[in-house]
């Protein structure tokens, strides 16, 4: 595969972004022009990230990876193909416009095909940010040490962490006239603190658009902490448990809650929000009454981007509020069929919070069980949203309002929507920087009763 070619006429920065609108609308020109399908859609997308990895205690990698591609959607009536590639000549377009159309005509017809959407309006979000364009390997190096230096001067921790820094372009535009731009930047930190005999291990993370918002010491802190705490745990009976979730663990959890509320699938009775006889569950009470579920791409703590892959606008989507199934989220084709307005498809999810926060939870909590995070998770039931996992660095045993000691990590089976019904407090929200499904996510910790956890595993 050749190197990707860019339409800059200069070669770009670290940190710049890597396809600018103007070159980005010159691409849409350039393919429609070319094109001689019924419509033709061009998704775009630009990278520039760097990284720095380390383990052990020692720096171990650090580099950067640039990023362009396109794809060329051709149409003919209900039958459409598309064509990838990294090569922006225009030798190169041209080829992918050819081929296109060439496998396009040789499709199936697509019963659910959808017009192509013509110009959209869509909200500013300004996920941007020139503290993380001009970051440097050196920046990224120093974040590393304010662990390094505290792991290195102990005889008994080890540190290993991933710091992934950069800039992108994405959108889309199509020979009806639409056109969507978003640039944005990300943070995302990791960290894993583990002790030398390899009992104890402590987990803590920081995702931000915004460099100059991410606190690597109080990362490094609360991992450091962690570790300490949860060395030689003990075995603990499993069974259910009143359970505090910091915010990874929720996140884990709650925003497949989102994910689920298809309206197709809630139609067709596949969904936990399907009524039995028919029908959904809109306007039903679904879970606690603090509880209220939404999508914000302005939202100051998700800045997400503001169209969805079809280009359609994101704005404002409350899928439950104070307990009640509010909305289902459409796609156009299932609106159209159901005579619905379509929502778009978002990628981001936020948990409103509330006034408590952990150590308020474990005070008020005579026996429990407090959670950092949770991995491995596996489907059980759909109907439900019951799923399986494990805890994972640093679960505890609280005993008359404080941790008494680190336990063995738990196997659960639980749903977050039993979860969200047993609500007992919620803290304050926070941006998330590991959720297993990914996207931009916002979830505060919480306490709830009666989460059952089945089995124990030895795995730190």
């Amino acid at each position: 595969m050749s190197a990707p070619r860019r339409l800059l006429r200069r070669e770009a920065a670290p940190g710049d972004a890597l396809l600018s609108r103007s070159d980005a609308e010159a691409l849409v020109e350039r393919v429609v022009k070319l094109s001689t399908a019924d419509v033709v859609e061009i998704n775009f997308n630009a990278s520039h990230v760097g990284n720095t990895r380390f383990a052990a205690n020692q720096m171990s990698t650090s580099g950067v990876i640039e990023n362009v591609g396109v794809g060329i959607q051709s149409s003919f009536g209900p039958k459409s193909a598309v064509v990838t590639t990294n090569d922006l000549s225009p030798e190169s377009l041209a080829r992918a416009v050819k081929e296109s159309e060439a496998l396009a005509k040789l499709a199936p017809d697509d019963p659910e095909a959808m017009p192509r959407l013509g110009p959209q309006e869509y909200e500013p979000v300004t996920s941007y940010f020139e503290s993380t364009v001009q970051l440097t390997p050196g920046d990224r190096a120093r974040a590393a040490l304010a662990v390094l230096e505290r792991t290195r001067k102990s005889n008994n921790l080890q540190a290993a962490g991933f710091i992934v820094t950069g800039s992108s372009v994405s959108g889309l535009g199509n020979s009806k006239g639409l056109f969507a731009y978003h640039p944005s930047t990300s943070c995302n930190y990791t960290l894993t603190v583990r002790t030398a005999d390899g009992t104890g291990s402590g987990w803590a993370a920081a995702d931000h658009q915004d460099w100059s918002r991410l606190d690597v010491e109080r990362v490094a802190t609360q991992a450091i902490e962690k570790a300490r705490l949860s060395a030689t745990p003990r075995a603990v009976e499993p069974g259910r448990y009143t359970v505090i979730l910091e915010p990874q663990a929720v996140g884990d959890l709650v925003q497949l809650v989102a994910f689920y509320a298809d309206a197709r699938q809630a139609d067709e009775g596949r969904s936990p929000f399907s009524k039995q006889g028919g029908g959904t569950k809109i306007g039903e009470k679904v879970a606690d009454e603090r509880v209220t579920l939404f999508s914000d791409p302005s939202d100051p703590q998700l800045l997400s981007t503001p169209f969805d892959g079809e280009g359609m606008p994101l704005g404002r989507q409350t899928w439950i509020e104070n307990g009640i199934l509010k909305a289902l989220s459409y796609t156009r084709f299932w609106a159209k069929k159901q005579g619905k307005t379509a929502t778009g498809q978002p990628s981001s999810v936020k948990l409103a919070g509330g006034a408590g926060n952990v150590e308020e939870m474990i005070r008020s909590t005579p026996r429990g069980i407090l959670v950092t995070r949770l991995w491995y998770l596996r489907e059980v039931d759909p109907r439900t949203i019951m799923y399986t996992g494990l805890t994972r660095d640093g679960t505890f045993l609280i005993e008359d309002g404080r941790i008494s000691h680190a336990v063995k990590n738990f196997r659960f089976n639980d749903s977050p929507l039993f979860m969200l019904n047993n609500l007992e407090a919620l803290g304050a929200p926070e941006r998330l920087a590991g959720t297993e499904a990914g996207g931009d996510v916002v979830m505060p910790a919480l306490k709830a009763r009666d989460f059952n956890f089945t089995s124990l595993s030895d795995a730190v």
